[in-house]
């Protein structure tokens, strides 16, 4: 979703998306709410959590996948030493991208389930009850005048 907010000093016809209707004191409300909340300290954690699950994941995945292309160069003996049968070390680090990859995916979603969705919503609930206050706000201020 994206909003537009017009910029301070500029009129409400030079705004993108000013043919809502919405006025310019509602719509500099609404940035003003939003930037709030991207500064909060909530907002911040959310980001942390994000950024360290994955930083760690990608490292992860990305080191398991440079192990089996430098094995697959320099140690060519060692990649086609049987493991089981005619299957050898090369097929299951080959088969481990996939399980690594299957891996990250179940472990991001149970993260973000987990940590970041009940950190997301209640960000989410904070921006709608104070868009609503600083809505009825203005709604009232437009009455009283």
């Amino acid at each position: 979703m994206t909003t537009h907010a017009s910029p301070p000093g500029s009129s409400a016809a030079e705004a993108p998306g000013s043919s809502t209707g919405t006025p310019p004191a509602t719509d500099d409300l609404t940035a003003t709410v939003f930037r709030n909340a991207q500064q909060s300290q909530s907002f911040g954690r959310l980001r942390r959590a994000q950024r360290a699950f994955a930083v760690v994941a990608t490292t992860a995945v990305l080191s398991l996948y440079l192990l089996y292309v430098l094995l697959s160069s320099y140690a060519p003996g060692l990649m086609a030493g049987k493991v089981v049968g005619n299957l050898n070390v090369a097929l299951f680090l080959g088969l481990a991208q996939f399980a690594a990859t299957f891996l990250a995916a179940w472990l991001y979603t149970r993260h973000a389930n987990r940590r970041r969705d009940p950190l997301a919503e209640q960000i989410k609930e904070g921006i709608e009850q104070a868009r609503i206050r600083a809505h009825s706000h203005v709604e009232a201020e437009g009455t009283a005048a």
